[in-house]
């Protein structure tokens, strides 16, 4: 801060004494035999600040993606002892295309000073809206303390703000665009999420009322050796590879394990608090649920997460090298119920078409993973 707040200074204190200097006051204050080093470091600090930026891309898409507000991306970790390095290939193309359009379409850095000063005041101001909300929702804070500390910065953030909404048509456009884009794609992703999970649920039925039912099913069942492993999102509700397995195959494997990833508000849980098992009523059926937690800077692994179970708790050992996986594919079509707007249907679709393969995020291996699938309308 004291060597950012002197730079400005000088460069406010070169402008009241020479206009002309106007068009780059950085470059200018510095004497003309250090300029071309200050070129060389301005260019290596822009490198570092292009790395920062692509990097919180790659982190914020992820973390969105484990809370429910982007498809599930394919995230690839570069890093043997840094699980935050990471990698995310969708994220990385979209910049390369936005920077090289930006590029084209303003031409100069001086055509997206306009452009820079929204998305900081924007982002200013949306913090301090966040954080008080915070304060007041999650925290509890008295509202006339709440209204004390924000009365007065947001004053301050909004004049910022209205003055730079005057260069609206000259750049300031940007960066509300590219806002507004991320929020529109977020929450219809969030809302078409809550629809395909109303009319999966009422597809997939009871978990409880489905395993009650396997003892007098007819035609019996076969239990066959071996584990299967079913992806679900609860203990609520059947899973539809598994129904499909049972209805159509009349099989069931001898050791059933029911599998649910849960995504919590924290970077990281430790192994010691990663599972939860629960034997569905019955201790002897084989057939049990396990809740894994996992951080939203962590990439589930489920064939390392069942290594972890306890076989005293799991109604048998869990034959992980050999056991198969089973997966429940969706496919959408838009509908005629009105859940959504038209446009926001087909922009959701669309955007499920980025969703990575759920065996490789999951850590499943292709040769034992089995995918069934299913049609829901939007």
């Amino acid at each position: 801060m004291p060597a950012c707040t002197l730079s400005y200074l000088g460069q406010g204190a070169l402008l009241l004494g020479d206009e002309n200097a106007v068009s780059s006051p950085f470059f200018l204050l510095a004497p003309g035999w250090a300029r071309l080093p200050m070129v060389l470091l301005a260019t290596a600090a822009t490198v570092i600040a292009s790395q920062a930026v692509i990097t919180g891309a790659y982190s914020v898409a992820s973390q969105a993606a484990q809370l429910g507000y982007l498809p599930r991306l394919r995230v690839a970790h570069t890093s043997e002892s840094t699980i935050g390095q990471i990698y995310v290939p969708w994220i990385n193309w979209v910049l390369m295309v936005s920077v090289i359009t930006l590029v084209f379409a303003f031409r100069s850095s001086a055509a997206l000073a306009y452009a820079f000063g929204m998305a900081v005041t924007a982002t200013i101001t949306i913090t301090t809206l966040l954080f008080f909300y915070i304060a007041r929702v999650k925290w509890g804070a008295p509202l006339w303390l709440v209204l004390l500390g924000a009365v007065p910065l947001l004053a301050v953030d909004l004049l910022f703000l209205a003055a730079n909404m005057t260069k609206l048509v000259h750049g300031a456009w940007l960066p509300l665009l590219i806002g507004i884009t991320a929020f529109t794609v977020m929450t219809t992703w969030a809302r078409g999420r809550e629809v395909v999970t109303r009319a999966r649920e009422a597809k997939e039925g009871p978990l409880g009322a489905f395993i009650a039912g396997l003892p007098g099913h007819r035609p019996s069942l076969v239990r066959i050796p071996g584990t299967a492993v079913f992806l679900n999102r609860g203990d609520q509700t059947t899973p539809l590879a598994m129904r499909a397995n049972v209805e159509h195959n009349r099989v069931l494997h001898e050791h059933v394990v029911i599998l649910s990833i849960d995504t919590v508000p924290v970077p990281r849980v430790l192994d010691s608090e990663r599972t939860e098992i629960d034997a569905l009523g019955y201790t002897d059926d084989g057939i049990i649920h396990v809740t894994a937690h996992f951080g939203y800077m962590e990439t589930p692994n489920v064939p390392h997460t069942l290594r972890l179970l306890d076989p005293a708790r799991t109604e048998g050992p869990i034959l992980v090298d050999g056991a198969s996986y089973y997966l429940s594919k969706i496919e959408l079509k838009k509908g005629t119920a009105p859940t959504m707007a038209a446009w926001r249907k087909h922009l959701f679709i669309a955007t499920s078409y980025i969703t990575a393969d759920a065996a490789e995020y999951f850590g499943l291996p292709g040769e034992r993973t089995v995918i069934m699938g299913s049609r829901i309308d939007v």
